[in-house]
């Protein structure tokens, strides 16, 4: 599967080495993979990606500022490296014409961020879209928004140690937790800016359904939890849809559901097909150019 693609990724960790791990397996051969890691982390990005070197890609290139990341030419940015690497990153990669898929669907609940990057969108025709992450049925979900949305209900309950380091430990005694305990329970915006390493499905599901605000949120520390369970309640004029998955920690990071880094790795695929789908189009002077919009 030759996909013809200079790939970018900013960050390096479990998400992004598994999703390029999916896509060697598959056989997937990309021009160049491209990593925009912070300065003074080279070495340990060069280490962490080197198997992919021939294996997936004919060139890594490890880089330590945006300006470099830009100047390296790639088809495609895919960011794992949390809301900060979408402030920072974003906004300037698509202004330059590169389109960025993002994993940290949560940064988008700041809806300065938000508008900048539609705004980067219409001056220079590259685009913009979100990983599905550890979620499934959005599909769905887009077709009840068309028909008008009631209720839109996310849960997310997690093991307790998925849930250290955020605010939960000031609300709930983590460590000795019998019982399922909810400890947010408001919108997914609220959700997304307090908890930015756990909430990103919760800004996906608000991004493709009824928006931050209508989005219902809960997030539960649950001590019997072994899995990361994602549950979507809709209520909509043409159908009432619930949703669980129940997704496997990532070995490396509990708070994430292993299904990311095989969506992302789905993502980049589904990205450069279309990509390689709007080229065609170009060369058969088939689409309007940003000129004529």
């Amino acid at each position: 599967m030759r996909l013809d693609l200079r790939l970018g990724v900013i960050g390096y960790g479990a998400i992004v080495r598994q999703a390029l791990a999916c896509l060697a397996s598959e056989g997937a051969s990309l021009e160049a993979l491209i990593c925009l890691t912070r300065e003074g982390s080279g070495g340990r990005a060069a280490q962490a990606l080197e198997a992919f070197r021939g294996s997936l890609a004919c060139e890594v290139l490890i880089v330590d500022s945006l300006s470099q990341l830009i100047a390296a030419r790639p088809g495609l940015v895919a960011e794992a490296a949390g809301h900060e690497a979408v402030r920072e990153c974003a906004p300037s990669l698509l202004m330059s014409g590169v389109d960025v898929l993002l994993v940290s669907a949560g940064a988008l609940a700041d809806q300065s961020l938000h508008d900048s990057l539609n705004v980067a969108t219409g001056r220079s025709g590259a685009r913009w879209s979100v990983c599905c992450g550890a979620v499934g049925g959005l599909d769905i979900l887009a077709a009840a928004k068309l028909a008008g949305l009631e209720e839109v209900v996310y849960a997310s309950r997690k093991p307790p140690l998925a849930w250290r380091g955020t605010p939960a430990e000031q609300l709930v005694d983590l460590a000795s937790l019998k019982q399922a305990q909810v400890f947010y329970e408001g919108d997914a915006r609220g959700a997304a800016r307090d908890y930015p390493q756990n909430a990103n499905v919760a800004a996906t599901i608000a991004l493709a359904g009824a928006g931050f605000e209508r989005t219902r949120v809960r997030l539960i520390a649950d001590p019997l939890a072994t899995r990361n369970v994602h549950e979507i309640c809709i209520r909509s004029a043409c159908a009432d849809i619930s949703i669980e998955i129940a997704g496997h920690p990532a070995p490396d990071n509990p708070k994430t559901s292993l299904t990311t880094g095989f969506a992302l790795a789905a993502e980049i695929i589904r990205v450069r097909e279309g990509q390689a789908w709007l080229a065609r189009l170009d060369k058969m002077h088939l689409r309007p150019s940003q000129s004529s919009k």
